[in-house]
């Protein structure tokens, strides 16, 4: 599921009931509000936190900037996305660094909340910056956790400092000051420090976590939570700052079923920033937190802006320029294609990047059962030919074409469809290198780009003349097409079906479609 899945379901439920209002009432308001509280409360959200937010969005749903809106429903999605940015943060709060290296960071959290991963995760985020970290071992007290942080730390080549062997054995106090030595000494300029967790939260955990502060100093505190954990994160978030008086907050666990509850309640409640997000199990799976960013999830608005980010580092700026030039000479190849389909799975799981798009989330049951292992098929099927056929696909004939299944693994039929989703691929490269809007087969524009900035409106089909398949498969394939296109003809909206710029979401069938043009399709 996604991050706050059964929250942005509700409120994009929610908002899609006020499409058809031209003037919202007193009573259309008090009944959004309503519903935000339900599906606020659902998430787990405080309900202190609930009472402040739901009553803010109610007056300003009722001022003067709503009555002179033109589209008032689309501003009262504008000012529930304000006031969820707010709650969240406001504005992305940065790791402070330390005047004179290293900077310290010290982890603190209960057991189970992932804070063994969490520190491979930062070490190797930091280590992308340009950073030189180094893990120190510091929980020694759960079995095997010394253990758990040196394989961490390989996996995301970073430097270790665990001189103890852990498992009840060894002094935590003394080799986190011992660690911070070490990289002052070996000249390392961020030093992480994993302490111990408990079960609960009791005494012993909190004089050890503050007797590990005080001897290290930090520059920062982050307390590690389970997003998972619901209402139980608010009173826990209360005692580690009572305890330990931690400066921001990591959430884990974010690709799980989370409801939300915990983000949308600490951040408020102990007025600490959230720094960064956990969203999946490997080491890469971990971004800075940006509340308008994650607002505009919650609310099903897309997160353009780290879908750019998080293409630009796998994408390699020159390659991309040529591979451009040759889109636009039509002299785009299958080994270019195969490239770009490598670079693109390099840039992380595509379905999380297919689900920061706008409008993605109410098909977040097809984003689910999409196999990405099927581009790997499609790489087999593509190393399988030579240099030649990959240069010029006309050249395979069927003798060619068995081989080149044999040695992928694959059938011919699965070959033969790679060339015709090549093919559709280059062209639909070639719309966009020109400034058009891209077309799938069967799915008419791609969702969220459709109808904006001087673009010439595509002109309906006309309703006479227009040319049909003899073979029976392209004609019923045409037919589906046409009808996938009406289906979709409605004047497109956003996320929630308001109106304006995004376009509807592509049906199941069409996700499908979508899926075959990525990789080698739904069985």
């Amino acid at each position: 599921m996604a991050t706050f899945g059964n929250l942005s379901a509700r409120l994009t439920e929610t908002f899609k009931n006020l499409r058809s209002k031209g003037k919202l009432s007193a009573a259309d308001v008090d009944g959004t509000v309503r519903e935000i509280r339900r599906a606020l409360l659902e998430a787990d959200v405080s309900l202190d936190v609930v009472k402040d937010f739901t009553g803010r969005v109610r007056e300003r749903a009722l001022g003067d900037e709503v009555n002179r809106a033109l589209n008032p429903a689309q501003q009262v999605v504008q000012i529930v996305n304000e006031e969820l940015v707010g709650i969240l943060g406001g504005e992305q709060r940065r790791l402070q660094f330390a005047k004179n290296p290293p900077t310290v960071i010290m982890l603190a959290g209960l057991q189970g909340a992932g804070k063994t991963t969490l520190a491979g995760k930062l070490a190797k985020w930091l280590k992308g910056q340009g950073h030189t970290p180094l893990l120190v071992a510091s929980d020694l007290q759960r079995p095997n956790a010394v253990t758990q942080l040196g394989v961490v730390a390989e996996q995301a080549g970073v430097a270790i400092f665990a001189p103890e062997p852990g498992n009840g054995v060894g002094d935590p106090v003394k080799v986190a000051r011992d660690g911070v030595r070490e990289a002052e000494a070996k000249h390392y300029d961020f030093v992480i420090v994993d302490t111990a967790g408990r079960l609960g939260v009791d005494a012993e955990l909190m004089r050890q976590a503050a007797d590990i502060r005080k001897a290290v100093n930090p520059d920062e505190v982050l307390f590690v939570i389970d997003a998972m954990i619901g209402q139980d994160a608010v009173a826990t978030a209360k005692a580690f700052q009572e305890g330990v008086d931690f400066t921001g907050v990591v959430l884990t666990k974010l690709d799980g079923d989370a409801r939300g509850g915990a983000a949308l309640s600490i951040r408020s409640l102990t007025g600490r920033p959230i720094l960064f997000a956990s969203t999946g199990e490997g080491l890469d799976d971990f971004e800075p937190f940006h509340p308008d960013r994650m607002a505009s999830r919650i609310l099903d608005l897309g997160d353009v802006l780290s879908l750019i980010e998080q293409a630009q580092q796998a994408f390699d700026e020159e390659e991309a320029r040529k591979v451009a030039e040759k889109i636009a000479s039509d002299s785009f190849t299958l080994d270019d294609f195969l490239k770009q389909m490598q670079q693109l799975r390099g840039a992380g799981s595509l379905k999380k990047m297919m689900g920061m798009l706008p409008g993605m989330g109410k098909m977040q049951e097809q984003l689910d059962n999409f196999d990405e292992r099927e581009i790997l098929h499609t790489e087999a099927i593509i190393q399988s030919m030579t240099k030649a056929e990959r240069a010029n696909p006309k050249i395979l004939n069927g003798s060619r074409r068995l081989r080149i299944a044999k040695g992928s693994g694959m059938t011919v039929t699965d070959v033969n469809q790679l060339i015709v989703r090549f093919e559709q691929a280059a062209k639909m490269m070639k719309t966009v290198a020109k400034g058009g809007v891209p077309q799938i087969p069967g799915m008419g524009a791609m969702p969220g780009m459709g109808g904006h900035g001087g673009r010439k409106k595509q002109q309906p089909a006309k309703k006479k003349g227009a040319k049909r398949s003899g073979n029976p498969a392209k004609r019923a394939q045409q037919e589906a097409g046409v009808a996938a296109k009406q289906a979709a003809a409605p004047a497109g909206g956003s996320g929630f079906g308001l109106g304006g710029g995004g376009g509807a979401a592509p049906s199941e069938e069409e996700m499908a479609q979508l899926q075959k043009m990525l990789g080698r399709g739904m069985r």
